[in-house]
């Protein structure tokens, strides 16, 4: 079985923050750092080459497959900020409509820049998604 490739590991998140060339997206990085250490109460770890996440659980799926995950984290990517929301958006319908330009995948949200967006509507979904895979996997 293939080991998960997006795995915690020991490189500098300010090194990778300081290697962005946008500065806008630097700062848009510093901002969700901040942001994420005050919900999660956890110190940014990075996942891979590109992912910066805060806090972690452990999966186990029925065909057997397990590993570890963080629980909530982002990664600035060349067209967007990319934000992990592990708990999807289905039951968050009401805020994704107050929360301003996005675009979703499965668990992933789509930003531009922090300024397209409502900082407190984001503010709260995260919150939200941290403290109920916390509370399934970690509880």
């Amino acid at each position: 079985m293939a080991k998960n490739k997006t795995i915690p590991n020991e490189a500098s998140v300010v090194g990778f923050i300081e290697g962005i060339d946008d500065g806008q997206k630097k700062a848009d990085c510093h901002t969700l750092i901040d942001l994420m250490k005050e919900i999660t109460g956890e110190e940014p770890v990075m996942w891979g080459p590109s992912i910066i996440g805060f806090g972690s659980y452990h999966y186990k799926y029925d065909s057997a497959r397990e590993g570890d995950m963080l629980l909530t984290g982002f990664s600035p990517r060349k067209q967007n900020l990319s934000l992990y929301i592990m708990s999807g958006f289905k039951r968050y319908e009401t805020l994704m409509q107050k929360l301003g330009k996005h675009k979703t995948g499965k668990s992933c949200l789509y930003i531009k820049r922090l300024s397209d967006i409502d900082m407190g509507v984001l503010t709260e979904l995260i919150k939200d998604s941290y403290a109920h895979y916390n509370k399934k996997y970690n509880s």
